[in-house]
């Protein structure tokens, strides 16, 4: 009995180490032996229509808009198409109005609405060579839509780059980073890592951009643009790259609820790219096959791996430690839970770990109820 409870202390440790130690160091080890060779851009600079699809309202929409033509790559050769979604005609006019003498299109999403369909309404509309894309709520910083574009102009083998999203605790001077934004430091530099490998698993949808005869329409009701796009073109041969230092950056700061909500969404979404797409689970179909199962897979796995581990622990503890050792180490348990809650930082700082840390397992949770029966609406 005592030999099983260690297999599922070892499998699930195993598990755990691998997707966020091993898998994030090993990546960026073996990137360090990859180099990137950059061509030489040929002139002239290419058309880039700025794309975004959105339902916000319209002085959001006439700001995030005022935000693109901010860029320092010439005006001239930017123009902006926004697929407006649930959107009357009065508020299409409106938003007309508010974007003023900007090049802009302003378009409605197709039927039945949702992201995916404003941005295959929007990109029909688009007129660039390359398409870079945003959400609302984000502003970039002013050299990236150069640099992305710079990206796909000297690497020959990118059909994609996607840029770094950087929130509020990344800023110089910021008091301390949240967990989130911890999180996001380490998957920067994780996406990065890929990219130099082969290619980036997933994008953010808060800045990326690819080659206009790249795009694909993409399907109704699908949850992760950012995801599905790379993977797409990853299967068919191509390379998605990742640039750390186009910035988007995000004021927002999000509280654990609307993180868990978010999570939902996004891996939700990941349930969703690997029934919709399962190519991206056979080694022989899809060339990062180990980056995408370590990465997003592996992931899916985390609180059932927690909780198989402590199961395990408490397993073997009871058939292999003395009764008196293990009453001691629970005393000491207990103790330790005293002197935190009698310590104000202390168990301010623990509450706020085991707060997040439980919130987005019971994120992974939900998402696998979702992936499991097929229950795709998620946006809320």
């Amino acid at each position: 009995m005592m030999t099983s409870w260690l297999w599922v202390v070892a499998i699930s440790s195993g598990v755990l180490l691998w997707t966020w130690i091993l898998y994030p160091i090993v990546m960026w080890l073996v990137s360090r032996g990859f180099s990137v060779s950059l061509s030489e851009p040929q002139s002239p600079l290419p058309v880039v229509t700025a794309v975004l699809a959105t339902r916000d309202d319209v002085e959001t929409i006439a700001a995030r808009v005022e935000d693109f033509f901010t860029t320092t790559y010439p005006l001239d050769r930017l123009s902006v198409v926004v697929g407006v979604d649930a959107a009357t005609p009065a508020m299409l006019d409106a938003i007309r109005t508010a974007c003023g003498s900007r090049p802009v299109v302003i378009t409605q999403a197709d039927a039945p609405g949702g992201k995916p369909s404003g941005l295959n309404a929007a990109v029909r509309s688009a007129s660039g060579d390359i398409l870079v894309f945003s959400d609302a709520q984000q502003r970039f910083a002013p050299d990236a839509i150069g640099l992305l574009v710079d990206r796909l102009r000297q690497d020959s083998r990118l059909a994609a780059v996607g840029g770094a999203l950087q929130l509020p605790g990344d800023r110089p001077g910021a008091k301390g980073r949240s967990p989130v934004e911890w999180y996001w430091a380490m998957e920067r530099q994780l996406r990065a890592a890929e990219a130099r490998v082969h290619s980036s698993v997933g994008l953010s949808g808060s800045i990326y951009a690819m080659w206009r005869h790249e795009w694909q329409p993409m399907p109704d009701h699908l949850i992760l643009d950012d995801v599905w796009l790379p993977m797409r073109l990853v299967l068919r041969g191509r390379r998605v790259g990742y640039d750390l230092a186009a910035h988007a950056w995000d004021a927002r700061r999000t509280n654990v609820a609307q993180e868990r909500l978010r999570k939902v969404r996004t891996l939700t979404g990941n349930f969703q790219l690997i029934a919709w797409l399962p190519s991206v689970l056979m080694p022989i179909r899809n060339p990062i096959w180990l980056q995408f199962v370590s990465h997003k897979v592996c992931r899916l796995f985390t609180p059932w791996m927690v909780l198989a581990l402590m199961i395990g622990c408490a397993g073997a503890m009871s058939a292999w430690v003395p009764p008196a050792f293990l009453s001691a180490v629970l005393i000491s348990i207990l103790a330790g839970i005293i002197a935190i809650s009698v310590t104000p930082k202390a168990r301010t700082m623990t509450i706020r770990a085991l707060s997040w840390g439980w919130s987005l397992q019971m994120a992974v949770a939900e998402a696998t109820v979702n992936g499991l029966r097929g229950r795709w609406n998620v946006w809320r």
